[in-house]
């Protein structure tokens, strides 16, 4: 059963107000590096339940008047087809999908800035794109001997040589698709420029995770780390922080290790530094809405073993070179007392799999039921175990048919005969499709199309890895999926 452990109405109001605090300590304008994701921050509500995944730009709202945004991407992502694998799409197409979400919201967009910009074919050819589009679009340029070389980044030569970003409003809210953009160098790079105007301005940094006020070893920032496993990213205790306070907070590496030289540059800049720590910096104020520490731990230990099986199943597919990281993903579960076995619908799959010599996935619903799917020679395993799932909510007779075979075998003859798939099973959309047709004459499928709403947050394993399609409407339906990391044939290519 799904519960709450944290208070989504009290941090839109604390996060808002913090903000505006910080804008006024800065004379009036403040730019505001954004970690993590403004949309669709899955990650946020999974580990703490009641975090709604847009939360972030419901707060931004309160302040939408004062600000405005501006996107950055790393040049070199755009060359290399950096791809977000939460929504299946790449890093420079994420940027168009925000700037339209964003406009939807009624922000105003000013620009996008490429970084570590070198006239990247793919990227100058981005750049022209958006120029096209009506698009504002910067170009930041790599830094010899950054981030150490201070002398030289604070300079005609470094930050000099980047293009400065004409804005509007109070609040500059930089964000990006992913991590590694260079969100704190355009920031860093703004302020030098406007100094140079003899514009006041500062810097903020609002990174939800790793919580500040929340132990170490907590499980919420031990998912962090699971979650930013291919970054290297480690938790650690702000040593600046302690020193300067004598209260112990949690920082993650990177902001650690770039301090002294962020300092340094804030110095060469302003002839002073206005922060004493890298938590300083921060403005989250997450750690102050947490309801329910059990069920955020619950959460947080759940999200460490799905990072583990994410983990295993892009080393299988041959996206992960360094199999060190799914070593330390064992290692954070043990840290955070985790087990996979312990994931209910893992033991079910893999039951059913057994059984019947073929793949399997199962669902556990919201009340705690486990349904599974079996694969068939209509259906796949995925696509028999949703409408199994769907009939289970909707109190219709396990053994009731919801597709006849005379719609089914269409679709498969059009798949086989005509566009050349091999597989004739049919995959989840094309289930979904097909209930949706007959749910226009029979009132059971009608039934069990109003059930997918209370899909979204379920749990659900699948004993081999699925296809792209697969996943994405697990995805699309906010079910919870893990696979186990083998495919089901031994195939060398696989779609």
């Amino acid at each position: 059963m799904f519960k709450t452990g944290f208070d989504n109405e009290l941090y839109l109001r604390l996060q808002s107000e913090k903000i505006k605090e910080r804008i006024s300590t800065f004379g009036g304008k403040l730019y505001l590096e954004f970690g993590g994701k403004l949309f669709d921050d899955f990650h946020a509500s999974r580990v703490l339940p009641g975090f709604q995944p847009d939360s972030k730009l419901q707060m931004l709202m309160k302040l939408k008047e004062q600000a405005e945004i501006v996107i950055v991407i790393n040049a070199y992502d755009i060359e290399k087809n950096k791809m977000r694998g939460d929504l299946g799409i790449t890093y420079d197409a994420d940027v168009l999908r925000l700037i339209d979400a964003f406009r939807l919201a009624g922000f105003y967009v000013g620009s996008v800035v490429l970084t570590q910009y070198s006239y990247q074919p793919s990227a100058t050819a981005f750049s022209a794109r958006l120029e096209k589009l009506g698009i504002k679009a910067y170009h930041h340029y790599t830094i010899e001997g950054y981030p150490y070389d201070v002398q030289g980044i604070v300079s005609d030569n470094g930050y000099g040589r980047n293009d400065y970003i004409e804005t509007q409003r109070s609040l500059v809210i930089i964000t990006a698709p992913g991590p590694g953009s260079g969100k704190m160098a355009v920031c860093l790079s703004q302020l030098f420029h406007d100094n140079k105007r003899g514009l006041s301005a500062g810097y903020a940094k609002f990174e939800t995770f790793p919580i500040w006020n929340l132990p170490l070893k907590h499980p919420v920032n031990i998912a962090y780390e699971a979650a930013t496993v291919d970054l290297g990213d480690v938790n650690m205790i702000d040593p600046f922080h302690m020193d300067a306070y004598g209260e112990m907070t949690v920082n993650y590496n990177r902001d650690v290790e770039i301090y002294p030289v962020m300092n340094a540059i804030f110095e060469k800049i302003y002839g002073s530094s206005p922060y004493k720590s890298p938590t300083d910096m921060g403005v989250n104020m997450a750690g102050r809405c947490i309801i329910d520490d059990e069920v955020i731990k619950e959460a947080a230990r759940n999200e460490i073993i799905r990072r583990y099986y994410a983990c295993a199943c892009a080393e299988r597919k041959g996206l992960v070179e360094d199999h060190n990281q799914y070593v330390k993903c064992e290692l954070l579960m043990r840290q955070a007392d985790a087990h996979a076995e312990s994931r209910k619908v893992v033991a079910a799959a893999l039951e059913k799999e057994k059984a019947t010599g073929a793949p399997a996935a199962a669902i556990e619903l919201d009340d705690g039921r486990i349904i599974i799917g079996k694969t068939t020679s209509l259906l796949g395993a995925s696509s028999a175990m949703l409408l199994n799932a769907l009939k289970a909510l909707a109190g219709v007779d396990d053994s009731r048919y919801m597709i006849a075979q005379k719609y089914i075998e269409p679709i498969q003859k059009l798949k086989v005969n005509i566009l050349g798939n091999r597989n004739p099973r049919l995959h989840m959309d094309e289930v979904l499709v097909a209930l949706c047709i007959c749910a226009s004459a029979d009132e059971n499928a009608a039934k069990c199309v109003e059930q997918l709403k209370n899909l979204k947050n379920c749990e659900a394993h699948s004993s081999v890895i699925l296809s792209q399609v697969d996943e994405n409407i697990y995805r699309k339906l906010g079910i919870n999926l893990t696979c186990e990391p083998v495919y089901q044939t031994k195939k060398l290519y696989h779609k």
